[in-house]
């Protein structure tokens, strides 16, 4: 079991930058980051493996980038240029075969106008 804590939420005006990180217990393959809006599913953000392979959303291409430490277990998320579209609460999460199995508890991002 690997346990995930997530922290560096906040909120911040539009055109403004957060950085989340999280965590792991313990070493895991993937990590990644999720949100979910408000009446919304919740959709993939970013995802990096243990050799830096990383994907992302359309929606923050450009924007967004995730990096780890794996000597720390730790994935982190930069986000720059926010809009208030960004707003949601972030999970990260982690696994063997996709960033999917295990899920952090949660921090808020709230980008106001």
């Amino acid at each position: 079991q690997v346990q995930l804590v997530e922290s560096g939420g906040g909120l911040v005006q539009a055109g403004g930058s957060l950085r989340l990180s999280c965590e792991a217990s313990g070493s895991i393959k993937y990590m990644g980051w999720y949100r979910q809006a408000p009446g919304k599913q919740r959709e993939f953000v970013a995802r990096i493996d243990r050799g830096d392979m990383t994907n992302y959303a359309d929606s923050v291409k450009g924007r967004f980038t995730i990096s780890r430490d794996n000597a720390k277990n730790t994935v982190y998320l930069q986000m720059n240029s926010l809009k208030p579209e960004d707003t949601a609460v972030y999970y990260c999460a982690a696994g063997w075969t996709g960033p999917d199995r295990y899920w952090g508890q949660g921090t808020q991002v709230t980008v106001s106008s």
